[in-house]
């Protein structure tokens, strides 16, 4: 990705928008792959164009899935069974997709044949040991080509999965056991699936794959078991799916209604469903701690600025994702926030606690990164160049604190084509400046 500079515009007044964002890139990536598994073609409406997607495509292709595009929406033709006769090697790669490269493995086993995963060089510190652990836990044979629980791997499929009874520790990340869930219909066995660790970090996303698999026709049944030991039982059996519409990112509307907040003005999202298992619904209650003004029309959430930003003291572990959006609005507070229970966040396309700590202390917003939290003191901020690290929120969260700070430069925020390839448009369209506007398979 080139080293360039973008400045983040400042609002010269309160914004005032009707925001409509793409489609979730984890229900995306959980349709994609729950298709590919299928018995029958699925037809997915609404489906995020991002480089994670499509990164999630070329994987499922080089596995044998045929994917189309129809009138805009996506066709997914199935894997079709594994070859009696073992195939060529293959390899995939996974760019900086925690989906891809968590996800993605489980599926390589149900094909006769040797698949190697590697990815972008930031890609290679991420854990993967559970996704190794549980890949032999159920007998496959894997091999670690670098440092042991990272990529590159080669999983040496056998073209079946046993199922049965299984034990893991998804502490790091809810991939790890979203990974196990997607897959387990196809094992030959019932998959009961236990998770053993000190904490089970971003538990919407495990309740999205559940939702998801139920839409399949796969019933989940979840025991909390006690204190951090959970239990989830999978038949095996097929999955129908049909056609799917993806809901809007939640997640990703979050910079958007932060924008509110920081102008004194007024944001609604359209498409916001009225149940959800997205973290990103969490930013209503959030946002309203913080000073914000939320309400519902019909199928839109919508959020004024009050011209006061509040700090606030929450415990973010089930929704971490928010947490830039969040420490970016920290930065900006009449008090100090504490921001807590994320220390899985370390393990994300970045340390995102060292990076936010390093960058809001740099602008001026003095902030302390503990092992399992952050600490915001807000401070006279000034425009410097803020690092993104390669992680597409850092980008994102620059952004807001730049409506309100000049001469904020905001390195490679192109790593927002991850999950929204056109964020810089729609910015500058909120802010009423012309931007183009694109985003294909």
């Amino acid at each position: 990705m080139p080293d360039v500079l973008w400045t983040a515009p400042v609002a010269t007044g309160p914004v005032d928008a009707l925001i409509s964002v793409p489609g979730s890139k984890s229900l995306t990536a959980r349709w994609m792959i729950l298709a590919a598994l299928a018995e029958e073609p699925t037809l997915l409406h609404g489906a995020l164009v991002s480089r994670d997607t499509r990164l999630m495509r070329d994987a499922l292709e080089r596995l044998g899935a045929s994917l189309t595009v129809e009138d805009g929406a996506l066709r997914v033709h199935p894997i079709p069974p594994a070859s009696e006769e073992r195939q060529e090697p293959i390899e995939i790669h996974t760019g900086l997709a925690g989906t891809v490269m968590r996800f993605v493995p489980l599926l390589a086993a149900l094909r006769h044949g040797d698949v190697r995963f590697t990815g972008d060089e930031a890609a290679l510190v991420r854990p993967m040991g559970p996704v190794i652990a549980a890949l032999r836990g159920l007998g496959v044979e894997v091999t670690e080509h670098g440092e042991a629980g990272h990529l590159p791997i080669t999983v040496h499929g056998r073209g079946s999965l046993p199922g049965g009874p299984l034990t893991i520790d998804a502490s790091a990340s809810s991939q790890f056991v979203s990974n196990l869930l997607l897959v387990a219909p196809r094992c030959e066995e019932d998959l009961v699936l236990r998770h053993d660790g000190a904490t089970l970090p971003s538990l919407p996303h495990i309740e999205m794959t559940v939702e998801t698999l139920l839409e399949a026709g796969v019933t989940v049944r979840h025991r909390p078991l006690g204190e951090g030991v959970h239990e989830w039982t999978v038949p095996h059996g097929p999955i129908r799916l049909g056609e799917v519409t993806v809901e809007p990112d939640l997640s990703n509307a979050g910079p958007f209604l932060a924008a509110a907040l920081v102008t004194g003005g007024t944001i609604a999202v359209a498409g916001w469903p009225e149940t959800t298992t997205q973290p990103g619904d969490a930013y209503r209650e959030l946002l309203s701690r913080m000073g914000g003004e939320v309400w519902r029309e019909e199928d839109e959430v919508c959020l004024r600025g009050t011209g006061t930003i509040h700090g606030i003291d929450a415990d973010l572990s089930a929704v971490g994702e928010l947490t830039p959006t969040i420490a970016a609005l920290a930065a900006l507070a009449d008090s100090p926030s504490h921001l807590r229970g994320i220390g899985h966040l370390r393990g994300h396309e970045t340390d995102r606690l060292e990076a936010l700590a390093a960058e809001l202390t740099n602008i001026g917003a003095r902030t302390i990164a503990h092992p399992d939290s952050l600490e915001i003191h807000p401070g006279p901020l000034h425009g410097e160049v803020f690092e993104t690290y390669e992680d597409h929120r850092l980008a994102t969260a620059a952004a807001v604190i730049g409506l309100r700070v000049p001469d904020l430069r905001v390195r490679n925020v192109e790593t927002t084509q991850k999950t929204l390839p056109d964020f810089v448009g729609m910015w500058l369209a909120m802010l009423h400046t012309d931007a183009p506007t694109g985003g294909t398979w």
